[in-house]
């Protein structure tokens, strides 16, 4: 398996794969919201290939987490695999990678609203225990952050999504509602 930076000749195999891995269609257009957006970090847009197949693809992009001050920090979503590669690794390989790239960037936090059994195995964490709230109703052990830089544990403050995460906080508002 090779993780790379996507490539815009990747962009139909990554909305497919969005699509097929969720079952709908949301996230792929998430996903190219985000790549017209002054959020994307295009080094932190990686897919996972086997035999030259699109076979896994994650997104971090850039948010705001608005406090005593106003700092960047990262934003994981989303991640996909193809539903017959799911449960061998693929996931897990490029959150890593991404997170080393996060890293090797001077990143600080990095969020994710995702499944605790799953995001913690990275070292996230809820983001209650650092003082950063969700800007919209969740779970507090779904809403995590992973500290990936120095003096990121004085961060505190209400997270700010870019500006394409609009529809998918209107969905999810409404949801809760």
């Amino acid at each position: 398996m090779k993780i790379r930076p996507e490539q815009v000749s990747d962009y139909g195999a990554i909305a497919q794969l969005h699509t097929l891995a969720f079952g709908q269609s949301s996230e792929a257009r998430l996903v190219e919201k985000i790549r017209h957006s002054v959020a994307y970090v295009s080094d932190l847009a990686l897919v996972a290939e086997i035999n030259c197949q699109i076979v896994g693809h994650i997104l971090f992009s850039y948010g705001q987490l608005v406090g005593k001050d106003t700092v960047p920090v990262l934003v994981l979503a989303p991640l996909a695999v193809l539903p017959q590669h799911q449960r061998q690794g693929i996931g897990k390989r490029l959150v890593q990678q991404g997170l080393r790239a996060a890293r090797a960037r001077g990143n600080s936090l990095v969020t994710v609203l995702g499944e605790p059994a799953y995001y913690s195995q990275f070292g996230f964490e809820p983001a209650v225990r650092y003082g950063i709230e969700s800007p919209f109703p969740v779970p507090e052990a779904a809403f995590m952050v992973k500290l990936v830089g120095q003096n990121s544990d004085l961060l505190h403050g209400k997270l700010q999504y870019a500006p394409a995460f609009d529809d998918v906080i209107q969905e999810a508002t409404h949801a809760e509602a």
